[in-house]
C-alpha cells in the first residue's frame, strides 16, 4: 500500500538529525518513504502504512498549534508510539505536560516517565526501578525541586551509597565531606541544572536542601522533606530498611536505582531487590518501572541497555545449565588398597 502525507512546515525537526526520525518511523513500523517537494510518500503493509499516516498528521496538527519539538523530543515521542500501537502522537505530547522546575521546563519524554511523575505526586513513597538514563534521578530532583519552590516540603534530602562502581578509590584527601562528594556529583549535577549556582549554594549552607551519603541518616526522623536515595541498588537490606524508616510526617520518599548495575562487595543481596519483594502489594507505595524504551541519552545507549539484557540472558541460561549438570550425583572414584 502507497501512501502520501503533506509536510507544511517544520521538516528539519521531522527528519532529525542524519534523517534518525524517519529512519525510526521506517524501521519501527515497516514502511519505506521519500519526501517529493513536500509530500512524505509511504510505502509498506496496509496496517503499517495507515499508523505511519496517524503520526505523521498528528505531527503536523501539533506543529500547526504551535508545538515546538526541541532536543531530540520527537525521537522519545516515536519510539514509543511506533512501539506502542494504543499510544498516539498527539495523546502522547499532551498528556506528558511540561512543568516548570525552578529555571528548567521540563516535559516527560515517554509513558513511564509520565507515570512516574504522577506516581510521585500522589503517592509518599514511590520506587523506581530501571536501566541508567531513563530519568529517574532526574526527574526526582526537579519533583523535589518543584515542592521545594512550592512550600509543600521544608527541605530536601539527597543521599546514596557511598559504593565505588567496580573501582578501589583509595585514600582521598579532604574533609569527610569532601571525600563522599564525588559519589553524590550526579544529584549535585541535577540540582545546578534546576536552580541557579549562588542559590543552589546559599540552600546547600543553609541545609534547606542537604546532600549526604546513606551512612548519615541513621537515626533521624525526617519530617515535612523529600527525600531521594539515588542509587539504591547498592545499598544493603540494612541500609534500605534504615532509610525506609526515617521518612516522617508530611514527607516524600522516592528510590531510585538499576538492578543490572549492583557493585556491592561479597555478593551481597541488594537492598533495592530485596524491598520489591518485601513491599509489593503495600498500600501507599508505588513502582514504575522503566526499560530501554525509556532511555532518553544517545540512541546508541538505548540498543547497548538492549544488548546487555540478551547477553545476560544467555549467559544466566547458560549457567543455570552448568548448575542442573552439576547437581548430578558424583560417580566415586575406585579405591586402591592402602599399604
Amino acid at each position: 500500500m502507497k501512501a502520501s502525507v503533506r509536510i507544511s512546515r517544520g521538516v528539519e525537526s521531522l527528519f532529525g538529525t542524519r534523517d534518525e526520525n524517519i529512519r525510526l518511523i521506517e524501521s519501527g513500523l515497516s514502511v519505506h518513504t521519500q519526501l517529493v517537494d513536500n509530500n512524505l510518500e509511504i510505502e509498506g503493509e496496509a496496517g503499517n502504512v495507515s499508523r505511519a499516516e496517524n503520526i505523521l498528521e498528528d505531527y503536523n496538527a501539533l506543529v500547526r498549534e504551535g508545538h515546538v519539538f526541541n532536543n531530540g523530543d520527537l525521537n522519545s515521542y516515536l519510539r514509543v508510539v511506533t512501539g506502542d500501537p494504543e499510544v498516539s502522537l498527539r495523546a502522547l505530547v499532551q498528556s506528558g505536560r511540561q512543568r516548570s522546575f525552578g529555571k528548567k521546563i521540563v516535559t516527560p519524554k515517554t509513558v513511564n516517565q509520565r507515570r512516574y511523575l504522577e506516581a510521585i505526586e500522589r503517592n509518599d513513597l514511590v520506587i523506581g526501578v530501571g536501566p541508567a538514563g531513563t530519568g529517574k534521578t532526574y526527574l526526582a530532583v526537579a519533583m523535589a525541586v518543584s515542592a521545594l519552590m512550592a512550600k509543600q516540603v521544608s527541605r530536601i534530602i539527597l543521599t546514596r551509597p557511598a559504593v565505588e562502581a567496580g573501582e578501589r578509590l583509595g585514600f582521598l584527601p579532604g574533609t569527610l565531606q569532601e571525600k563522599v562528594d564525588p559519589y553524590l556529583r550526579p544529584l549535585y549535577d541535577a540540582l545546578y541544572d534546576m536552580l541557579d549556582s549562588d542559590r543552589v549554594e546559599k540552600l546547600l549552607e543553609r541545609n534547606v536542601i542537604e546532600v549526604a551519603p546513606i551512612a548519615f541518616m541513621r537515626g533521624r526522623t525526617l519530617n515535612d522533606s523529600f527525600i531521594i536515595l539515588d542509587e539504591a541498588q547498592n545499598s544493603t537490606p540494612e541500609q534500605m530498611k534504615m532509610v525506609l524508616t526515617r521518612q516522617g510526617f508530611n514527607s516524600k520518599m522516592v528510590v531510585n536505582g538499576d538492578v543490572t548495575q549492583i557493585d556491592l562487595p561479597n555478593a551481597r543481596r541488594s537492598g533495592l531487590l530485596e524491598a520489591t519483594d518485601v513491599l509489593k502489594g503495600v498500600e501507599g507505595i508505588s513502582f514504575v518501572y522503566f526499560d530501554e524504551k525509556d532511555v532518553v541519552r544517545h540512541t546508541l545507549v538505548q540498543k547497548i541497555v538492549k544488548a546487555y539484557e540478551r547477553y545476560n540472558e544467555t549467559v544466566g541460561a547458560g549457567r543455570q545449565l552448568t548448575l542442573k549438570l552439576g547437581d548430578a550425583e558424583p560417580v566415586p572414584a575406585e579405591t586402591t588398597p592402602q599399604d
